[in-house]
């Protein structure tokens, strides 16, 4: 495929070094060159978080690409083949933080809409990019208060397409419909220290937690449904203890989490664990933490038109799935009728050495330039 473009814009943001929140002008380049087609752009900034909203068209259907200019820490250079914020050719692919995730993704972005505008003047609907610099970090200042300021305004979208990494070994094999939620849980139980050999004179924690343990993991939650797997439940750290072999400890602290699909809410889940807790007569604090819901686009249009547009570039067909961990999806979906994820291949995300396919860079572009041709 033909397309300069598209490399070019890549390795010019990936030479950003956008550690999150920071966002190093990336968005500014994205703004200027969606400004010369047309685009009118927003900023919509809180704290210390950037963001932009960019917009060509009022009408309806509103096609939305949303992804984030920031990038995880690239870790010690030192171990790096080459600089992580030199973007290098090597070997058939492309080196640099953000390489993947998702400095490929945003440049695509804005080449299919610069090509998809040259050919379409005239498009209906509109085209808009959601953009924040917020995603990496902690997501509370970016994606979601530009949500929350769209959906006061009554602006709405129609199709979604994110560009998080989803292949998993061919550009375009899996594309994401939903994510499960997240919801954690900091339990502390409580005792009473002494001596190991006085254990009529203490009370251990972690003998009393043990029982609720073993049910809360033996516990089916729910079934899961034909997207998404049973909701799972795991724990992270168990803590308790002086470090002294001869003392009972006072507490235990246990840190938990619960991956869970559209089947559980977060509120029943929290009183599912208290019922296992109360039942078993602990005495306990336990602080709650939901960081994502789970959301759900249903096999339709929008996955549909996915499906047709990597069998026409790349020739394969596509899987739906709902796997992995959570994305800025789960805020867009309060405003998005149906959402996708659908970007290069996540094996090297957050690594040091990330990397995307030399080859997949225009592939990727012209996905989106399809699919826009297909929903306007």
């Amino acid at each position: 495929m033909n397309d300069t473009q598209s490399l070019a814009l890549t390795k010019q943001l990936i030479a950003r070094p956008s550690v999150t929140p920071d966002d190093q002008n990336c968005q500014q380049i994205l703004a200027e060159r969606l400004q010369k087609i047309g685009f009118t752009v927003e900023q919509m900034n809180f704290g210390d978080t950037k963001n932009i909203w960019a917009r060509r068209g009022t009408a309806s259907p509103v096609v939305c690409f949303a992804g984030h200019t920031d990038v995880v820490p690239p870790g010690p250079s030192e171990k790096w083949d080459s600089p992580p914020f030199e973007p290098t050719e090597r070997d058939g692919r492309l080196y640099g933080r953000g390489a993947a995730d998702m400095k490929t993704s945003i440049a695509c972005f804005v080449t299919a809409c610069e090509r998809f505008v040259a050919a379409n003047p005239g498009h209906t609907g509109s085209i808009a990019l959601l953009i924040t610099s917020d995603e990496e970090g902690d997501a509370h200042d970016g994606t979601t208060k530009v949500v929350d300021a769209l959906k006061a305004r009554g602006e709405l979208i129609d199709y979604c397409i994110v560009g998080e990494p989803t292949a998993v070994e061919t550009l375009g094999d899996t594309v994401k419909n939903g994510r499960r939620g997240s919801l954690s849980g900091n339990l502390t139980v409580k005792g009473k220290q002494g001596h190991i050999a006085y254990p009529h004179l203490a009370l251990n924690p972690i003998h009393t937690f043990s029982p609720a343990l073993a049910e809360l993991t033996a516990a089916e939650w729910d079934k899961g449904n034909a997207y998404f797997p049973p909701t799972g439940f795991q724990i992270s750290n168990i803590n308790g203890g002086t470090g002294a072999t001869n003392v009972i400890p006072g507490t235990l602290n246990v840190k938990f989490n619960f991956r869970f699909s559209t089947e559980s809410t977060d509120i029943g889940l929290k009183q599912r664990v208290h019922d296992i807790l109360d039942n078993h007569g602990i005495s306990y604090d336990l602080e709650w933490s939901c960081s994502g819901q789970p959301f759900l686009t249903e096999a339709g249009r929008l996955t549909d038109i996915a499906r047709e547009a990597v069998a026409k570039v790349c020739g394969i067909q596509t899987e739906l799935s709902t796997s992995g961990g959570t994305s800025d999806g789960r805020f867009i979906k309060a405003i998005a009728a149906e959402l996708i994820e659908l970007g290069p291949s996540n094996a090297s995300i957050h690594q040091i050495n990330e990397n995307v396919l030399l080859s997949d860079i225009p592939k990727l572009s012209a996905i989106y330039e399809e699919m826009l041709k297909a929903l306007l």
